[in-house]
């Protein structure tokens, strides 16, 4: 008999160091690769492994999230376990603290424990909703079933050098993990490799008995704790359960030849520039168009994208860049780039390396580099933005780290 298997996406996360596209959404419904959200990528994890019933615990800014998946992922109302439903907090009620928000991943699921044992799920996977990556997850339940496993962690091998943001595992000959450390400050090198360490991608498969236990015993200690990572994973080593991890570098996905290596947390703003041009090489990491392993997202019904004008210095041109429906290139010419819905960009303007969100129109001779436009913004004809940052900077733009610059939602130019 075919195990039931119950989604659970965790998309509560403010990002905060992805302001301003954060500044009125949630981390996982930044738009991303010119027509999907962020939360797509682990949706359609799920629904390519076959697993069909999948809640979207949400928290903060969560009206853009909610909006996306009510609107655009439905199966319909005849099969009961095929369903992806957004949780809002349920602020339950705890006789110490009275109605509480989430206090961390693990609090987030023990909240809703109430819909595991409804479902009657046998296993539950559990996945970050704000990374992106392609994952087939019915691999992992296999292994995680051959191995009698209580917990499998997805595992990424990475610099020792940038491991200390996550948990970071060291395991046997047979992959049991044997210890557990959440964001060390000097995290321990692989056998064999110790300028590389092995992290935690935060996707979780649990057996069922062993979830309601473990939450149980760690939120509900002496000195509760309320994080996977902090708390309950090294809890359960020390109970004796078996947390096995599992080797993302050896994911088979259908009808991708390259090994399946490509994994991104896009939480900061250069983080999720850079991952953006990835997709416009001529042969991406992360590919986008691969019928074996679909990447579904909201229906959209914008025209088709258009490119008009060919005149001398006024040619409707793009190079190396992926664009969405309703895009009007008016005689402008655009180079690595990501261009979302509904964009116009008109005579003898220039973009190069911008990632431009809906509804976004450039002026006529507007120059931009490096720049991320949020939703809606009209840039004024001959503008430029991203050559010379300190007066990005003056005008109250956002400049990340490694200079990107971020016109946030709706922005309004000055007129003079």
């Amino acid at each position: 008999m075919k195990p039931r298997v119950l989604g659970m996406i965790l998309a509560g996360g403010q990002g905060s160091r992805l302001a301003p596209l954060t500044a009125q959404r949630s981390k996982p419904s930044v738009p991303f690769a010119s027509k999907y959200r962020i939360i797509d990528f682990a949706i359609n994890n799920l629904i390519n492994s076959g697993i069909f019933s999948v809640y979207v615990l949400t928290q903060y800014k969560a009206q853009s999230l909610t909006e996306h998946i009510s609107r655009g992922w439905r199966f319909g109302t005849f099969l009961p376990d095929y369903f992806i439903t957004v949780v809002p907090a349920q602020m339950t009620l705890y006789e110490e603290l009275g109605p509480a928000w989430y206090r961390g991943t693990a609090d987030a699921v023990y909240q809703n424990l109430n819909l595991v044992r409804d479902f009657d799920a046998d296993y539950v996977a559990i996945l970050s909703g704000d990374h992106i990556y392609k994952m087939n997850l019915e691999d992992m339940l296999q292994k995680h079933i051959e191995s009698k496993a209580d917990i499998s962690i997805a595992a990424y091998p990475m610099p020792r050098s940038e491991a200390h943001r996550f948990g970071v595992m060291q395991v046997d000959g047979a992959g049991r993990i044997e210890e557990f450390l959440e964001k060390p400050a000097d995290p321990p090198g692989m056998p064999g490799d110790p300028d590389m360490a092995l992290t935690s991608m935060g996707n979780y498969i649990f057996s069922r008995k062993a979830l309601m236990e473990l939450l149980d015993i760690s939120i509900n200690d002496e000195k509760p704790g309320f994080d996977f990572g902090q708390d309950v994973i090294p809890t359960a080593l020390r109970s004796d359960y078996r947390v096995q991890s599992y080797d993302f570098h050896q994911n088979p996905i259908p009808g991708q030849e390259l090994p399946n290596t490509y994994w991104r947390d896009v939480g900061t703003i250069d983080a999720y520039f850079e991952a953006s041009m990835d997709l416009v090489s001529v042969k991406p990491d992360f590919g986008l168009y691969n019928p074996k392993w679909p990447l579904r997202t909201s229906s959209e019904f914008s025209p088709p994208a258009k490119f008009v004008h060919e005149s001398e210095g006024r040619k409707g041109q793009a190079f190396n860049t992926i664009l969405a429906g309703g895009v009007i290139i008016s005689g402008g010419t655009v180079r690595d780039s990501v261009i979302s819905r509904d964009v116009r960009i008109n005579s003898y303007s220039l973009v190069e390396q911008c990632v431009l969100f809906d509804g976004v129109e450039v002026g006529r001779g507007a120059q931009l580099k490096r720049v991320i436009v949020d939703k809606d913004v009209c840039i004024p004809a001959n503008a430029r933005i991203g050559y010379d940052l300190e007066e990005d900077r003056a005008r109250g733009f956002t400049v990340s780290e490694g200079g990107v610059v971020v016109v946030p939602k709706g922005y309004q130019f000055s007129r003079n």
